[in-house]
């Protein structure tokens, strides 16, 4: 079994519906799906895995054991060619903007997906993906704080911590809305979420 990426240029964020289209016309060879980018031959020859299929487009494919070691890179890369990049086994797409508050800040979810730098959509959409075999999504400022939630059986657990202050809650929060949205104040360096519910120490 493999794992597959595409990569192409936007000129602006798009949902990861359109993404899906994009991805599926560009597929089947579509022409004018996205438009030719030499970032995607920069990309392509970047990255080993990767083959450019046409002018607009390149396709990153490992082995499933692979996948988070090469994803990485190639979310990173995409970045750097000013490329958006869509994962279809998640159903994500990561585009360049806008970003969170916070350099070098990470998205993490329990199916192996790092992210440095995500951008608010992808965080908002990952936390939308959690299952049992996804079972967790955490946004991390390392050596500072991170938010990080998991389903319960009649909602989600949402748990905050500031390493700085020493002090870390937890609360039962019953809709992926409200979930979504912690997960967004946090990114852009609000915690408006924690006047929001009810916290307990841990």
């Amino acid at each position: 079994m493999s794992f597959e990426l595409a990569v192409w240029h936007e000129p602006e964020p798009i949902t990861r519906e359109r993404a899906a289209d994009v991805f599926l016309a560009l597929r089947g060879g579509e022409p004018g799906a996205a438009e030719p980018s030499a970032g995607v031959t920069e990309f392509a020859a970047s990255l080993p895995e990767a083959e450019q299929c046409s002018p607009a487009h390149a396709v990153v494919t490992v082995a499933l054991e692979r996948s988070d070691e090469v994803a990485g890179e190639a979310f990173a890369l995409a970045r750097r060619y000013g490329l958006v990049c869509y994962d279809p086994q998640r159903h994500l797409v990561h585009n360049l903007a806008p970003l969170g508050a916070y350099p070098g800040m990470q998205l993490r979810t329990g199916d192996g997906m790092i992210v440095i730098d995500p951008d608010l959509q992808l965080v908002r959409d990952a936390v939308a993906t959690m299952s049992p075999q996804n079972p967790f999504t955490a946004l991390v400022v390392f050596g500072e704080h991170f938010v990080q939630t998991s389903p319960e059986i009649s909602g989600y657990e949402l748990e905050y911590k500031d390493s700085l202050r020493d002090v870390m809650v937890r609360a039962h929060v019953p809709d992926l809305e409200a979930v979504q949205d912690a997960f967004g104040e946090y990114a852009t360096g609000h915690r408006t979420f924690l006047e929001h519910h009810n916290w307990r120490r841990v």
